[in-house]
């Protein structure tokens, strides 16, 4: 693909900031997050550099899964504020020069919907094959449950609809029949409706279920791609550059699928395998798994692109580790039950997880040097905690803490949606925007100064890649190339420091300029770079000068 068409795609370069409305900031008082109060965060998000906010699902809900449980796909739900809220936040996010992308979530509805309270009224009711039912006692009503241990069953008999019906999810949330084209219409309408409000896109949630064909006593649904397909075609002829951006938990040769043959179908899609081993060698210094993970998901087409991202609003899924390694990862940052979710994963937040700011600033280092494009989680910037006495995922999904005073400064009420963390190191008297914002070596100043380096390092979003070969098992290097410029990116994941060294005579890369430090290294006489690297230490890297910034886009 010719390099101008490829800088047009804003994704490739993007800084993506995931939020949840009812957590961010209370405008009213009322102890619920909303627009209004997003809406005068704006410049706070606009500072820290992030040109892209993804925003938890904000519709109408009866609230029983953060909002998953959708009861209304065009609307907004009261408590966050009204639809003119909404346009008046999007007018200024857009001001800004900052793009929105919602979630779709369009593989079930809450219970309370009124297509599926329809459809339980009957079977010759108009949305009865809305719904996936079965009139018999499914052979497989207790198997595939997304959320083991809590979940019971993935279908549950309704006593008025005399059948049964399928949920990947909880009993409340009933899976919508994506094999009915009326139903695939009425999402891309949804789809309509909100890039008309003008958001640049989606990230589309559970993307795997929403494909599958699953018909009672199945073991081996068939995925339709078609429809994947046909939803990014609707998507751009609407509005030529929205994107998707898919929730798929897959392995990398199933994931070509999704991204379609010549990028035809979502444009991006959260690397859920690389994540893992990111953490597998920050839990044990042990870089070979994660090297493999990176080269499996290697993309060749130029349009597709992986998202990358540390911690979400849900668990550390650790499913694709072998028992052993998942088991490692317990052992550093997960070690006592009650941190661990579902037999799978862990659910704390990034900071107190890993204990320390070195590792902190290593990973993130990390994951913005990764071949894709990089998502934060609200709270990570200032290294917020989490609150485990809280259910299930809900210790990650804390008020953010903007300052020392009552309630973080994110509300006004007494009672709010979720306490805030007032106890120990994490409690927001001691980590809050307003203290590090004045503290020159704080975290955030640390990664607002990460997003800008992120911005004009344009060779990680549109370039190729290769891994390096340092010698070092504990230092994973990466080279990026694109047009006339060249980068070079370590980092050392042992608690001691090392050295590397470089031959770069083939490149005839003969000056590298550290781009955190002002300093630089200059070949010896054998082209030979010998760069040092602290204990969890990381350096980046740009060869010969800085002019190609004045030409790039």
């Amino acid at each position: 693909m010719h390099p101008i068409i490829t800088q047009e795609l804003w994704y490739k370069n993007a800084i993506i900031y995931s939020l949840d409305l009812e957590t961010f900031m209370d405008y009213n008082g009322d102890g619920v997050g909303d627009f209004q109060g997003l809406t005068r965060r704006l410049d706070y998000l606009h500072a820290l550099g992030v040109d892209t906010l993804w925003l938890a699902p904000f519709q109408p809900t009866p609230n029983q899964d953060n909002g998953y449980d959708i009861k209304d796909y065009y609307g907004v739900d009261p408590r966050h504020g009204s639809s003119g809220n909404f346009v008046e936040f999007m007018h200024q996010a857009n001001k800004r020069g900052m793009k929105v992308i919602i979630d779709l979530v369009a593989n079930h509805t809450s219970i309370e919907h009124p297509w599926f309270q329809d459809a339980r009224s009957s079977k010759d009711a108009k949305h009865r094959d809305w719904y996936v039912w079965s009139e018999e006692k499914p052979a497989d009503w207790d198997e595939g449950m997304v959320f083991p241990g809590v979940q019971k069953s993935t279908w549950t008999y309704d006593n008025k609809a005399k059948a049964y019906y399928h949920h990947r999810f909880y009993k409340f949330q009933p899976d919508l029949n994506m094999d009915n084209p009326e139903v695939r219409a009425e999402i891309n309408r949804i789809v309509g409706f909100w890039l008309e409000l003008g958001v640049a896109g989606f990230r589309v949630d559970a993307v795997p279920f929403m494909l599958e064909s699953h018909q009672g006593g199945k073991q081996n649904p068939k995925y339709n791609f078609d429809y994947l397909r046909d939803l990014r075609r609707f998507l751009q002829w609407r509005k030529g550059d929205a994107v998707l951006l898919g929730e798929a938990n897959v392995l990398p040769k199933e994931s070509k699928e999704y991204f379609g043959y010549e990028g035809s179908g979502i444009q991006l899609m959260f690397n859920f395998y690389v994540n893992q081993y990111m953490f597998y060698a920050l839990a044990t210094a042990d870089i070979e798994p994660l090297k493999e993970a990176l080269e499996a998901t290697r993309i060749t087409f130029p349009t597709s692109q992986w998202a990358h991202f540390l911690r979400n609003h849900d668990e550390l899924d650790l499913g694709r580790l072998t028992e052993e390694q998942r088991q490692k990862v317990f052992d550093r940052f997960g070690p006592e039950e009650h941190m661990q979710l579902y037999h799978r994963g862990i659910r704390r937040r990034l900071s107190p997880m890993l204990g320390n700011r070195q590792q902190t600033e290593l990973a993130y280092s990390l994951m913005f040097s990764l071949p894709g494009t990089p998502v934060i989680r609200y709270g990570d910037e200032i290294g917020m905690g989490d609150n485990l006495e809280l259910k299930e995922r809900d210790a990650v999904r804390t008020p953010m803490q903007w300052s020392g005073d009552k309630q973080a400064g994110f509300s006004e009420a007494d009672k709010l949606v979720h306490p805030v963390i007032d106890e120990g190191p994490y409690a927001y008297h001691h980590v809050n925007v307003e203290t590090q914002r004045r503290t020159p070596d704080s975290l955030l100043n640390w990664m607002t100064t990460m997003i800008r380096l992120r911005h004009e390092c344009t060779e990680i979003g549109w370039g190729d890649w290769k891994l390096l070969e340092t010698g070092n098992k504990y230092i994973l290097g990466m080279h990026y190339t694109w047009q006339d410029s060249s980068l070079l990116i370590f980092h050392n994941f042992d608690e001691k420091a090392h050295e590397v060294i470089l031959d770069q005579k083939e490149h005839k890369e003969h000056r590298l300029i550290d781009l955190m430090k002002n300093v630089e290294s200059h070949a010896d006489e054998k082209g030979r770079h010998c760069i040092t690297l602290e204990a969890y230490g990381y350096r980046w890297f740009r060869t010969a000068d800085l002019s190609h910034l004045l030409q790039k886009g």
